[in-house]
């Protein structure tokens, strides 16, 4: 077997956003932390912008089955590797808005508000835009929340198509603002400015994803040590309850058991809520955090996401990084309703083949027609935290995701006022495809934290309420999914539950370094 040692101080379940942000603010040389990953490095090679090995053949999705609320099998878009699905985002990095951490009237219910406010979270909000690198520029958004200091670096700027729509938009009384994103483009800098950011892998290292600006530093800094292709089974407790003592693992072809002082599952909503139902014992027998509240694994969330591809028949759109702009007008109650619809930002760039993995009615041939011509938006829209809406897991151990989706009528009206625009602009085809239970890229709310066990799995350092020394640091720990990919908000949170763990350590916090002085080669 590997080098593992028998006892760490700390072991870190997860090595995604939520645990390499966790492990980026507690490495140093000679502490003694075990960070456990499910799958391995991700190759860098040809197929990571390859349409055909990405979307149809999913080569590097998970290769496992989850059941959804009525028993069906389906194949979960998500990803095992160092940095978790992150190796696949858009690289978007926007900090949720003042009005998400207080109760917001949805058409459709109450998004309710956080145990913290925005102005606690926001120092953290702005060593994680450092941290991850992010480009954008503050002040032009009419909704963004106040902020201590500019973006970490400038805008990406437009190309020129999407500078047509900037235009076009301001002129119809919206306000375009820049996409906050994590992207290596800058002076020194290694992006190319491709069209396969959003839903590949960078195969260069030059998207801002957990791997290349948290673990990797994590590793350098010290203290760390990674193990691969390890898959935790359950967390032991000791007789009381009170105390994980060891985590029971299988690799290399072997089950055996690490112990540890403090564990954090920073596994994903999914996996994470997974990990703790598997864990029960008779003195947890609803799993680990679940004997208060009745809350694990319940209220998942994952938005209502829509790819639009606006198509004209008389010109080409030669853009080819359409991910820059974003528009929140319609993110709270606005003039078209007096509710909230959502977020819209641009997508990747479309390119024959992707909608097509999925709509299968539309030929593959007439789709690259329409992706020279198109331009491309991602809508996003809050779906609220409903009890029924759960993950548990199966007496065969496979995962179940219950979900019925919410707040479809707001998402949808979202849809319609988009299409209007496009219309109006000279775009009257419009091809959309809702994404459905098996994209799980935004999962999140499995563990809500809070300040009463009753109601909540988590404190607000995201201690688990019935364990003393059991954290879970990824995006189970939201109690409502906002518009917005989780992403920074998570890599804050794990700022915070860091610090904290670093006051019980008796230490101070070290400043997070700028970005240009916080990447480690992989």
């Amino acid at each position: 077997m590997s080098d593992l040692k028998d006892s760490y101080d700390i072991v870190i379940i997860g090595a995604g956003v939520g645990g390499g942000a966790l492990a980026n603010t507690l490495a140093a040389p000679g502490r003694n932390i075990l960070m456990i990953e499910r799958g391995t490095r991700l190759p860098r090679e040809a197929d990571n912008w390859s349409v055909d090995a990405v979307f149809h053949k999913r080569k590097y999705a998970a290769k496992e089955q989850w059941r959804d609320k009525n028993g069906a099998l389906f194949n979960p878009g998500t990803y095992y590797y160092v940095g978790g699905n992150s190796k696949f985002f858009g690289a978007a990095t926007v900090r949720f808005r003042k009005e998400d951490f207080e109760d917001l009237q949805h058409e459709a219910g109450i998004a309710p508000a956080w145990p913290v406010s925005y102005a606690e979270f926001e120092p953290y909000y702005a060593r994680a835009e450092k941290l991850m690198g992010t480009h954008g520029e503050a002040g032009i958004d009419p909704i963004e929340p106040p902020r201590s200091g500019p973006m970490p670096f400038p805008a990406i700027g437009h190309e020129p198509e999407i500078a047509f729509f900037e235009k076009k938009l301001r002129e119809k009384g919206l306000h375009p603002f820049p996409l906050p994103i994590a992207i290596d483009y800058h002076p020194g800098g290694t992006c190319i400015r491709c069209k396969t950011c959003d839903g590949f892998a960078c195969k260069i290292g030059a998207k801002g994803d957990a791997e290349v600006r948290l673990v990797n530093p994590a590793l350098a800094k010290g203290g760390v040590t990674l193990v691969t292709e390890t898959y935790v089974r359950r967390l032991i407790t000791d007789p009381s309850g009170k105390r994980v003592v060891s985590v029971e693992l299988e690799h290399e072809g072997q089950v055996r058991t690490i112990a540890g002082k403090i564990f954090i599952s920073s596994a994903g909503a999914i996996n994470s809520s997974a990990l703790l139902l598997r864990s029960a014992n008779a003195k947890h027998p609803n799993g680990l955090g679940n004997n208060t509240s009745d809350q694990l694994g319940r209220n998942y969330m994952a938005h209502n996401n829509t790819a639009m591809m606006a198509v004209s028949p008389f010109k080409k759109n030669g853009v080819t990084f359409q991910k820059s702009m974003a528009i929140n007008d319609y993110y709270l109650a606005n003039k078209e309703r007096p509710y909230p619809l959502g977020n819209i930002q641009g997508l990747g760039k479309l390119q024959a083949g992707m909608l097509t993995a999925n709509l299968r009615w539309i030929p593959e041939a007439l789709m690259a027609l329409f992706s020279e011509r198109s331009v491309d938006w991602w809508l996003m829209s809050e779906d609220l935290p409903d009890p029924n809406n759960r993950v548990s897991v199966d007496p065969d151990g496979k995962i179940r995701v219950a979900y019925t989706e919410n707040n479809l009528k707001s998402h949808g009206e979202l849809v319609k006022v988009w299409t209007r625009h496009m219309r109006s602009l000279g775009y009257p085809i419009i091809i959309t495809q809702k994404m459905d239970i098996t994209v799980a890229m935004h999962q999140c709310g499995t563990a809500r934290f809070g300040k009463d066990p009753a109601t909540s799995v988590l404190d607000t350092n995201c201690k688990v309420w019935d364990v003393d020394n059991l954290y879970v640091v990824d995006a189970s720990f939201l109690p409502s999914s906002t518009g917005f990919n989780p992403s920074l908000t998570i890599v804050a949170q794990a700022l915070r539950t860091g610090e904290h763990l670093l006051k019980e350590f008796g230490e101070t916090v070290a400043a997070t370094p700028h970005p240009a002085d916080g990447r480690a080669a992989a």
